[in-house]
Parts: C-alpha cells; sequence; structure tokens
C-alpha cells in the first residue's frame, strides 16, 4: 500500500475557527491534501462539481442546509466525515455511510485515527488494475496482508468490523458497507445487515443460516431469496 497517496480535502464549516483548526490538522498528516475550504453546502456542491474530492469533513448545523440534508442530495458522494459539536445525529450519520463521526472539539490524536480509517477505505477501493490476489487492512497500528483466498466471512461491529480469515482474526475501523464495495462481488456476498461472506467458504445451509466451520451466520429474511439463488443457484439437486 502506498501511505504516500494523497486524499483530496473539502472542508465545510460555518464556524471560521473550526475550519482554520481542520485546516491545520489536514496540513499535518501526509496523505491528506487541502482541496478547499467553504462556510456552507451551497459552496462546497459548487467545489465538488469543481474538483477531484475525495474526503468531505462536514460539518452538521448549516445555515441554509444542514451537512446531512446536503449528504442526501449527493447521488455519489465522496468520503465523508461528520464534524460537529451536537453528538446526537450519529445513529443517523451511520445510516448514510459516513466514515466517522467527530465530536467538537476534536482531539488531534482523534482526527489522525478517522483521518486513517478514510486513507485505508480509499486504498481498498482504487487498487490499481492488475493487483494481486490480496489486500492490505490497517489492524492495531500496522497494515496486514491479507488474501481473498484465505477470507471466511466480515463481521460488523458497532463502528468497526471483525475479518475472519482461516487463521486470524483481524479488527479494523471499516464499516461493512466498504468491504461490500470493494471486495469482489462474484467471491463474497451480503447476507445479513452485518454479515459478508466468502461463497467458497460456505459448508452448508441450515434453515436461516450459514455453516462456516464452526461459526453460523445469520441470513437475513429480506435478503434470504437472493442469499439462496446466488448461493445455490442451478446448482441444487433435486429428488
Amino acid at each position: 500500500m502506498n501511505t504516500l497517496v494523497k486524499l483530496n480535502c473539502l472542508i465545510v464549516d460555518d464556524e471560521p475557527l473550526a475550519r482554520k483548526g481542520l485546516q491545520e490538522y489536514v496540513k499535518d498528516i501526509d496523505f491528506l491534501q487541502l482541496a478547499g475550504s467553504c462556510e456552507d453546502a451551497l459552496k462546497a456542491a459548487s467545489l465538488l462539481r469543481e474538483g477531484n474530492i475525495d474526503l468531505i469533513l462536514l460539518d452538521i448545523h448549516m445555515p441554509k442546509l444542514s451537512g446531512i440534508e446536503f449528504l442526501r442530495t449527493l447521488k455519489n458522494p465522496p468520503l465523508v466525515i461528520f464534524t460537529t459539536a451536537y453528538p446526537d445525529y450519529a445513529l443517523e450519520s451511520y445510516a448514510l455511510d459516513v466514515l466517522d463521526y467527530l465530536v467538537k472539539p476534536i482531539s488531534f490524536d482523534r482526527f489522525l485515527k478517522a483521518a486513517q480509517k478514510a486513507h485505508d477505505y480509499h486504498a481498498l477501493k482504487y487498487r490499481a488494475p492488475g493487483t494481486p490476489d490480496y489486500f492490505f487492512i490497517k489492524c492495531d497500528h500496522k497494515y496486514e496482508k491479507v488474501s481473498y483466498s484465505e477470507v471466511l466471512y466480515v463481521e460488523a461491529m458497532q463502528n468497526y468490523c471483525i475479518l475472519y480469515t482461516t487463521g486470524r482474526k483481524l479488527i479494523t475501523y471499516m464499516t461493512l458497507t466498504g468491504f461490500e464495495e470493494q471486495l469482489p462481488k462474484d467471491r463474497f456476498l451480503k447476507v445479513h445487515k452485518s454479515f459478508i461472506v466468502s461463497l467458497k467458504k460456505i459448508n452448508s445451509l441450515d434453515g436461516s443460516e450459514i455453516l462456516i466451520g464452526t461459526s453460523r451466520i445469520p441470513i437475513s429474511r429480506a435478503l434470504k431469496d437472493e442469499v439462496m439463488q446466488k448461493i445455490m443457484g442451478s446448482n441444487l439437486f433435486r429428488r
């Protein structure tokens, strides 16, 4: 993984001091590049149209249009980290697949953790063509190399995921949505709001559960028909 690949950041906050603080944080992190800074969502929309933005540091309470309302208007938003003085919108923000939620005053170490999560997500998403059959994820302050063939399943927890492999259990601050978008769709399948499984690692199906080794993974009712078709398809032998 090339840690020198820079993410172009856009800061959107109606408070001048907050913008200045975030600008200083961005300048102190080598893999972030400040691409713009503005005080409201309307100007942010214009900057998004003009340039290549990888990450938005987005306030929630702003004039005319809130950060949440603004995010809902974007068809293909870049990565988003909310930076707000209000902790009450955390659940709503994660429903919008926001990468992280930082409550002001934001310490540098907390900001750095969120930035590293964005970097890891971006690196996984934009693998170069011809990349070998493995990827890297950040776990416990280091990058772990993982072969796709060793992945058993991914489980989402509160604000992190556990990646289960044939020999390891890795904890990473990525969202399940991030894994779903980047793992090869012909090899991996989301079977529940909290689980993605490797199709090749499935041993059997038991009612509404998938068995992988000694693990039992639930199949959600809403996804069951799709999951059964994807797993078995025309390979089901009938009497």
